[in-house]
């Protein structure tokens, strides 16, 4: 049962991961499209529009990729933790069913009717859907964040001879642990799209690509999205913070290295749940020293870039910062995995906190069977993950003019560079 629980953390451990660089890139395109195309309306500017159709068919190929890894983890709960959904399925089910008919009905139908209603909708229908889009990005992980923060703080339940029963709907969508991660989630997704933009933007800069000025338009976004982004991310992290520490202070004593306090919690929870190791393994502490670390290293670089972004001239010529760009694009990610790796692996070793073990969560297989799903999702992840990067940096490298997204039939050739 050890080495059968330790492959199906592992397994849940990168299976989510890698989803989860897909959902906070698919998070903050989506608001950037959405921003873009409610100007590019207004405006009626077509610089406007081709910014809207270049960044958009980037966030399209982000989100086809990454529904597929979403439909590929709903998997892992049967297969692997068919003891957490025989015990609390009633509670938190709801939400990942909600989940499913937000992102692959309603999400999925409004994109689509975005992606092949250009010139066919009406302007102003064509941005409400948009719109819904993005709402309803929204709508899908908070539906997430509900389901995981009733597994963070467990509320408004009841314990049956069953398994556990929902007494109070109003305390689960309401609960602190959901609502405080999913702002920090929101605001840490529109940090990563704000480095993203700036980091294409600075490799087509650095390459002295003819197109200046749509490039230096979208690093300029870019940056000042990410700037207050990034304030905004500490801010929730704060107020996150604050609500870990009542809901689970032995996350927060191994944190912060509190050797009184652990030993102190972990005699309480053995005087009320009996022996067992009930402190984080020390992997989790890293990764939040590693989240911090890499938070502030892109704070750095973003305080920076505000000053020279305010410089069309600077912008357009200086090539070490457009480097330093192209360099930071993958810390905003690395930053999510290692806050999600801490959020997760601090709570150990509880699925539902006091109340449901991960030993007592994971299905009964052998650790053959779990060796073969282990080796069998992480390969099909890491095609994905490959596929959707390839797919990415060859969209992103050939540029607004290649974009095939909301180009009539009868108008094949590229529209003229326009000036921003």
């Amino acid at each position: 049962m050890d080495a059968t629980l330790d492959l199906a953390r592992l397994q849940f451990a990168l299976t989510a991961g890698a989803h989860f660089l897909f959902v906070a890139l698919t998070l903050g395109l989506a608001t950037v499209v959405a921003c873009l195309q409610t100007r590019a309306t207004f405006s009626g500017n077509p610089a406007h529009r081709r910014m809207v159709r270049f960044w958009g068919q980037l966030y399209v190929i982000n989100y086809a990729v990454g529904i597929v890894t979403g439909l590929v983890m709903e998997f892992q709960f049967g297969l692997s933790w068919s003891g957490l959904t025989r015990v609390a399925g009633n509670v938190f089910g709801a939400a990942l069913a909600m989940e499913t008919l937000v992102a692959f009905f309603v999400e999925s139908t409004f994109l689509g009717l975005w992606i092949f209603g250009w010139d066919r909708l009406n302007r102003w229908a064509h941005l409400a859907v948009i719109w819904v889009v993005t709402l309803t990005a929204y709508a899908s992980a908070l539906w997430i964040l509900v389901a995981n923060g009733f597994l963070q703080n467990p509320v408004g339940y009841r314990r049956d001879a069953d398994g556990l029963r929902l007494t109070d709907a109003a305390a689960v969508l309401t609960n602190p642990s959901a609502l405080t991660a999913f702002f920090h989630i929101l605001a840490a997704a529109l940090l990563t799209a704000g480095v993203f933009l700036a980091g294409v933007s600075a490799y087509h800069l650095f390459r002295r690509t003819a197109d200046t000025a749509f490039y230096t338009s979208s690093l300029r976004i870019g940056v000042f999205l990410a700037l207050p982004a990034a304030f905004l991310t500490a801010v929730s992290g704060g107020v996150q913070f604050g609500v870990v520490a009542d809901a689970q202070p032995m996350k927060i004593a191994a944190f912060s290295g509190d050797s009184a306090e652990m030993a102190r919690l972990r005699a309480e929870l053995t005087a009320r749940f009996g022996p067992g190791d009930y402190a984080p393994p020390e992997w989790a502490r890293t990764a939040g020293v590693w989240m911090f670390a890499l938070f502030g290293l892109l704070l750095f670089l973003l305080l920076g870039s505000a000053l020279l972004a305010a410089s069309k001239r600077v912008v357009r010529g200086f090539r070490l910062w457009h480097l330093a760009l192209m360099a930071a694009v993958p810390l905003p990610f690395a930053a999510m995995i290692a806050g999600w790796l801490f959020r997760e692996g601090g709570r150990q070793p509880w699925v539902i906190y006091e109340v449901l073990t991960t030993a007592d969560a994971v299905s009964p297989v052998s650790p053959g069977a779990m060796r073969a799903s282990l080796v069998t999702f992480t390969a099909l992840f890491g095609v994905l993950i490959a596929v959707n990067y390839w797919l990415l940096a060859r969209a992103a490298a050939r540029g607004p003019d290649a974009v095939a997204l909301g180009r009539p039939a009868e108008e094949p050739r590229p529209e003229p560079a326009a000036t921003y």
